[in-house]
């Protein structure tokens, strides 16, 4: 039988200096962060009230959203494990959390380590434990799902992140939940393991969110931004810059993680998730300035059409409105994101970037080739 580890409190650390760790595949651990509490209903605290106790298997769970969705979770009273390969921290204190609250969190948090690919030890050891509910917050592929619906039978709900990004491009917006996915897209994995979930017999809830931002962000989203405007440079955008997208805060996801736990109305449901309002290219670099107190950028429009990047990323953006309905989560969850654009990154500024702490060093290389040449006139 694997054996579960309760997670013991470790002493509170507030360095603004992050530590490196080569596990975290060249990521920066944080070590100082924050997470926004009010004496009274904060934005991101989620009131919800569980029906019951839950014994819950978080598949990942210590980079990102599972740091928000554990905390969530443990407080409702359910026993939560963490399924990791055990090379990031489990647990670590954040800036703002008293001593006695990481301490109870973190005590109550138990770890199952292990790697998801391999499927024997998969069936092994979640039949042995037996679980009642399984949040997959990393499962990419259909068949790393398939191991954990075998070893579960009488799972009572398995809750899914999958993206956004499996819509079929289309001219004809926002994306709604029953528009068609695109089986080539780089992320056909989800929805193959939607398409899985649909197939067996099992309780089961999807939530698609489209770009996730928020204090921990391990993708260069607002983080690509904030280098940017600290070093004072311009900032290049894609073509006019008026492409419209939507960002969603991570504790805005974490509390429709929660509520759809033990959820009729989300029993075989797909759920978009992200914020109320769209924004333009060229806004969000202005609500990032905003959010950091740094004066209106300097924006530089180009087109992509003419540089060769390389293997290089200039810009964090798919260049194309990508932008989806929230309207049936707000409907049937009765959810809806507590943060608007400015306020989230200003939550994000604060407790991570504005600390001096981030996953990625800045990088300028594709923003000077831009700045060389010829830009596209800005109507």
């Amino acid at each position: 039988m694997a054996s579960l580890v309760a997670i013991q409190p470790k002493q509170p650390s507030f360095s603004l200096l992050p530590s490196s760790n080569s596990d975290f595949n060249g990521a920066r651990l944080i070590s100082s962060f924050q997470y926004k509490r009010k004496p009274c209903l904060s934005k991101g605290a989620l009131q919800v009230t569980a029906s019951s106790e839950k014994k819950i298997l978080i598949m990942g769970g210590t980079r990102f959203i599972g740091v928000f969705l554990s905390r969530l979770l443990v407080k409702e009273g359910h026993q939560v494990t963490l399924f990791t390969r055990g090379k990031a921290p489990i647990s670590q204190q954040l800036p703002g959390e008293s001593d006695q609250d990481y301490a109870d969190f973190s005590s109550k948090l138990l770890h199952l380590k292990g790697d998801r690919m391999d499927f024997d030890f998969v069936k092994s050891s979640l039949s042995a434990e037996g679980y009642d509910v399984v949040y997959d917050i990393n499962g990419r592929e259909a068949t790393e799902v398939e191991p954990i619906l075998d070893a579960l039978p009488n799972l009572e709900q398995y809750i899914y992140c999958s993206s956004a990004g499996v819509y079929l491009k289309t001219d004809y917006l926002p994306h709604f939940e029953v528009d068609a996915g695109d089986p080539k897209s780089r992320h056909k994995g989800k929805l193959e393991t939607e398409s899985l979930l649909v197939s067996r017999d099992v309780n089961w809830t999807s939530l698609r969110p489209v770009y996730i931002y928020g204090p921990l962000n391990y993708n260069p989203v607002e983080e690509w931004f904030f280098h940017r405007l600290k070093a004072g440079r311009p900032i290049p955008i894609p073509n006019s810059g008026m492409q419209i997208t939507q960002l969603g805060h991570v504790k805005d996801l974490a509390k429709a993680f929660v509520q759809v736990l033990g959820n009729e109305k989300a029993s075989k449901q797909v759920f978009n998730i992200s914020g109320e309002k769209y924004v333009t290219f060229d806004g969000l670099a202005k609500a990032c300035a905003k959010a950091g107190g740094f004066p209106e950028p300097e924006l530089v429009h180009y087109n992509p059409k003419e540089f060769d990047f390389g293997k290089k990323k200039a810009f964090p953006f798919r260049d194309q409105h990508f932008f989806t309905s929230i309207e049936k989560s707000k409907a049937l969850l009765g959810w809806k994101p507590d943060f608007d654009l400015v306020e989230g990154l200003t939550d994000s500024y604060n407790l991570d970037f504005g600390r001096g702490t981030f996953r990625k060093a800045a990088d300028f290389s594709t923003d000077d080739m831009i700045l060389e040449k010829k830009l596209v006139p800005q109507s």
